[in-house]
């Protein structure tokens, strides 16, 4: 119980210290270069399951300028986390909030070195509400949860990439996490913070969530904006306002008693990536890293008062799973 307690309260931090099968838990890094010219999803994580065949730990990457992915397969004896604090090791790789460490080997997108995170802006944990999901994440018994490490940092340092030394130094980072039983049956995800200057950031899910034997449309929005988070959820009393999917954009408006946020991402080719089913990493997900994200928000005071509008660049945003299901699920509530 106490370790359920600190973790709960520490989502950055490895949950799987004594979960039954079958259970994932994946960190996910983007970075991006000074020049933003390059690109990558850094995502290190480990799968148990029953079968100890597919029992095991990863480091995926995931080129965003050429759609090329990597699965770095490890042992689960190669997995390390440590109990009282966010540091994972996989093998010769080292990550943390503040840094990471790749010595990535093969010949699928070899990485080596270290990249250095500067002034994160972590997602606010409280006793009420520890991080982006809110009071869910005291539910013992939720599908999968999700944690967002830092919604912008600055980086240094640099990585050789296939043999290319790449300088990150000067460029802006996101890191969040997932851990849980699945991958939801359907969600879309989307996320930039290249908004034209540092300390901008918009993370939004939305999902088909299960719940004691019925499904719902359980979704989060933050925009961290002038220092601000605004943040706009199922579990705040916010509400979808509308809600389309096309093989070409996500349109998409939440709104609260005090604002409403009106967000609109252009789907672009991305590549693959492997996320968890109840049995292996064997779903296939697409993801680009190129999307552009259209977002204005307003407070709701004698009409809609525009507080911001801007267009984010090298959006990550992946679409997955029964989305016509998702849509319909949010028509009929």
């Amino acid at each position: 119980m106490l370790g359920f307690f600190r973790g709960v309260l520490h989502p950055d931090r490895y949950h799987g210290r004594g979960k039954e099968p079958p259970f994932f838990e994946g960190w996910y890094y983007k970075v991006v270069d000074a020049n933003e010219a390059l690109r990558y999803a850094i995502i290190p994580g480990v799968f148990l399951s029953h079968d100890p065949e597919r029992q095991h730990a990863f480091v995926q990457v995931l080129d965003g300028r050429t759609g090329q992915s990597a699965y770095h397969r490890y042992p689960t004896g190669a997995f390390w986390a440590a109990k009282d604090d966010f540091e994972v090791r996989i093998g010769p790789n080292r990550f943390t909030a503040c840094d990471l460490s790749l010595d990535l080997q093969g010949t699928e997108l070899p990485m080596k070195g270290t990249l250095h995170f500067r002034s994160l802006n972590p997602w606010p944990v409280r006793l009420t509400s520890p991080g982006i999901m809110g009071w869910y994440a005291w539910v013992p018994f939720m599908e999968t949860y999700h944690g967002v490490v830092s919604l912008d940092h600055g980086i240094e340092g640099s990585l050789k990439i296939a043999g290319q030394e790449v300088d990150f130094s000067g460029g802006r980072g996101y890191t969040e996490k997932d851990w849980g039983r699945s991958f939801p049956s359907a969600y879309v995800w989307f996320q930039s913070n290249h908004f034209g200057r540092p300390d901008i950031s918009l993370s939004a899910s939305v999902a088909i969530i299960p719940w004691i034997g019925r499904s719902f449309p359980g979704f989060i929005v933050g925009l961290l904006y002038n220092g601000r988070l605004y943040r706009f959820a199922t579990y705040s009393g916010a509400e979808i306002d509308n809600l389309h999917i096309s093989d070409e954009e996500v349109g998409w408006s939440v709104s609260d008693r005090r604002y409403r946020l009106e967000m609109r991402a252009r789907r672009t080719r991305g590549g693959l990536l492997q996320a968890p089913t109840a049995s292996d990493m064997e779903r296939r997900v697409a993801e680009t890293l190129d999307a552009r994200v259209e977002v204005r928000l307003y407070e709701r005071q004698d009409g809609l008062r525009p507080i911001f509008e801007g267009m984010g660049r090298h959006g990550g945003l992946e679409a997955s799973g029964d989305l016509e299901r998702l849509v319909q699920m949010w028509r009929d509530t």
